[in-house]
């Protein structure tokens, strides 16, 4: 929990301090009189000394309100449930299409090394690219940019089961297989998988977090409406409630994915202590 309240407050607290901040496009607009600009400044009046806002924020928060947000005074609450579906919807086909390819490509090359150097070379050329720049050729390519998400994801996913597998295929009750002649099939599931199958497991937890982060460009570019989407309009529109709200929301989904991840990876660490 405290964790938690640590990741909203101290990124809320970054763009507190930025510089700027008390300067908002609304203060540009013609179309404002002098009596809606005033009311607007009035709006964020209580975010001037940040102690007071944590403790007023903190006061809401146990009484399980989220607030509301500064331009169109919209509960957070709603935003966040209309919201959050499409960014799970994002991630978990991000991760099945990033899984299908990059372990399909990892079990592929093992002992085939054309497969392997043609895997490396396209998880070098896609780890190049800028999330912002892959997520705009599946725009302009009109293809659907939820796999955006899997791309981006793809190359951390193949290289670490690539090395994983490569190193179980190394054990010596492997090389022993092999010497009494069994079938690399039957070598590649009976002998190397199930070693490798903890940590890749681990693996799944972490990227979670990965697609969560790839999928805020892939939103923001592709026009998703997700939360990775309202991330972006509530930093360009310096919303310091909704900040403090969609920040708590990614520590804790970083600190629920991590937390598996070291469960699963835990049984592995015993064995080789």
């Amino acid at each position: 929990m405290i964790t938690l309240l640590l990741g909203g407050f101290l990124g809320a607290t970054l763009v507190r301090l930025a510089p700027g901040y008390a300067t908002s496009e609304d203060d540009l607009d013609s179309r404002l009189s002098d009596e809606s600009r005033a009311a607007l400044r009035q709006a964020r009046a209580g975010e001037e000394s940040l102690p007071r806002y944590y403790l007023n924020y903190l006061e809401r928060l146990l009484h399980g309100d989220l607030g509301t947000t500064v331009g169109t005074h919209e509960p957070v609450r709603r935003l966040l449930e209309e919201r959050f579906p499409e960014t799970f919807l994002s991630v978990a086909l991000g991760l099945a299409f990033a899984w299908t390819l990059g372990l399909g490509l990892a079990l592929a090359g093992v002992g085939r090394a054309a497969v392997e150097s043609g895997a490396n070379l396209a998880a070098a050329i896609v780890i190049c690219i800028p999330s912002a720049v892959l997520a705009l050729l599946f725009v302009m390519a009109r293809a659907p940019g939820r796999l955006a998400v899997g791309v981006i994801v793809f190359p951390r996913v193949y290289q670490y089961a690539r090395n994983l597998l490569r190193r179980s295929a190394a054990l010596p009750h492997v090389l022993t297989a092999r010497a009494r002649g069994l079938s690399p099939q039957r070598i590649l599931f009976w002998h190397i998988l199930p070693v490798s199958a903890r940590p890749l497991l681990a693996l799944a937890g972490v990227s979670v977090c990965m697609a969560f982060a790839a999928a805020i460009p892939v939103e923001v570019v592709c026009d998703l409406p997700g939360i990775g989407q309202l991330a972006w309009r509530t930093a360009l529109s310096r919303d310091l409630g909704l900040l403090v709200d969609l920040t708590m929301v990614v520590t804790l989904i970083t600190l629920a994915a991590n937390a598996a991840a070291e469960f699963l990876a835990q049984p592995v660490r015993t064995e080789g202590a």
